[in-house]
Formats: structure tokens, C-alpha cells, sequence
């Protein structure tokens, strides 16, 4: 299968990062709150694109475009509904948090070790993250059972006890294994970001996981 290498922006070609660590590193930035907005971007842009990206301001808006559509590979619109419902999925996921059970997922499912691998393209990886066992089939990779649990709704279970422990259990696994979103912000925060998006011609839809 041929997955994309390069993107071309006014006929400048620029070579995509596509090893599946920078996009867990890309992932990571996109969650880390002691920076801000725009750097985040630039740090995107940086890691997908190269010194390249950052050298071309002109092309900031369209690289942080196909930089979306890269880290969602095309399925852009498939995420976002994702996080519409209420439901856990692997968008909820802290990759960084999750390499021990990524690892051990995929040697139970396809009997090799993503880490190991001296280069796995991002689409590869994501394909085969998405497509671990579930108990339907019989079988249940530790990823899997993490979000299977996780899915359970504690509310309607009957016994008192029973209910606690299974809030308890889910909110110690969302503390060590997703991502830990961004408190809302003011009015007041919203709208200075909005002038500094509207300044740099940025749309915030774009930057993946905020």
C-alpha cells in the first residue's frame, strides 16, 4: 500500500516525518499545557515537516492543514465525531502513557513490538492499533480490555459496592492512560486566542487534540 511520503504546497515539495514516534511526539505536544497555541503549531510543523516547515511562514496554514489530515490519516471527520459521543476510544488515549500496552497488544495480536522496529509508518501503525482484538472474537488484547472497561456504565449497575469499585477502577485507569484534556477556559481567554488565531490567518480546528 502506498501511504503519503510528501506534500506539495505552490509546487515546494516538503518530506514528511512519517515514522510512527514523531507522531506520538506530535500527540504529546498537542497536550502539553506549558506551552502555548502557536507554539504548538510551530512544533508540529517541526516535527512533521522539518526545519523546512518552519523556514516557509507563508505555508504555516496549509502545513498545519495537512499535518491534521496526516496525524488523522484522512479520516479527520471519523475523530472528530469520535469525540462527540461519550463513548472511550484510542483518541482518548495518552500514546506516551499507553507504550506498555501498545506493546504488549500488538505481540499478543501480531507477534511483533512496534518500538522495536527501526521504522513503522504512522499509517501502518494506526491501522493496525485500530484493528486489535475485542472480545467479540473471543480474545481481547490489554489495550482493548483497558477501553472495554473504561465504556462500562458504572450508573447502571444495581449494587452500591459494586458501582464504587467500578468508578474507582475507571477513574484510576483514565489518570494513568489518557490524555488529561485542558480545563475550560474564560471569555476573556477564548477571545485573545481568537485575535492571535485571526492574526497569523490560523484556524484552531486544526491543531489534533485540543
Amino acid at each position: 500500500m502506498n501511504y503519503p511520503e510528501y506534500v506539495i504546497i505552490d509546487n515546494e515539495e516538503y518530506k514528511i516525518n512519517t515514522d510512527f514516534r514523531v507522531v506520538l511526539e506530535c500527540n504529546k505536544v498537542a497536550t502539553e499545557e506549558t506551552i502555548g497555541d502557536f507554539e504548538r503549531s510551530l512544533a508540529i510543523i517541526y516535527l512533521l515537516f522539518g526545519d523546512k516547515g518552519i523556514e516557509h511562514q507563508e505555508h504555516y496554514d496549509k502545513l498545519l492543514n495537512y499535518a491534521l489530515k496526516f496525524i488523522a490519516c484522512g479520516n479527520e471527520e471519523e475523530i472528530n465525531n469520535d469525540k462527540k459521543n461519550n463513548a472511550f476510544n484510542k483518541n482518548d488515549l495518552d500514546y506516551n502513557k499507553c507504550e506498555g500496552l501498545i506493546r504488549s497488544s500488538f505481540k499478543f495480536d501480531y507477534k511483533y513490538d512496534p518500538y522495536n522496529k527501526e521504522y513503522l509508518h504512522w499509517y501502518e501503525f494506526y491501522n493496525d492499533l485500530s484493528n486489535l482484538s475485542t472480545s467479540e472474537f473471543g480474545t481481547c488484547c490489554a489495550l482493548n480490555r483497558i477501553l472495554s472497561i473504561l465504556n462500562q456504565d458504572a450508573s447502571k449497575i444495581k449494587d452500591d459496592k459494586e458501582r464504587k469499585n467500578l468508578a474507582n477502577l475507571q477513574n484510576d485507569l483514565r489518570k494513568k492512560y489518557c490524555i488529561e484534556y485542558k480545563k475550560k477556559q474564560t471569555k476573556e481567554q477564548e477571545e485573545l486566542k481568537k485575535k492571535i488565531y485571526e492574526a497569523f490567518g490560523l484556524r484552531k480546528e486544526w491543531f489534533y487534540g485540543w
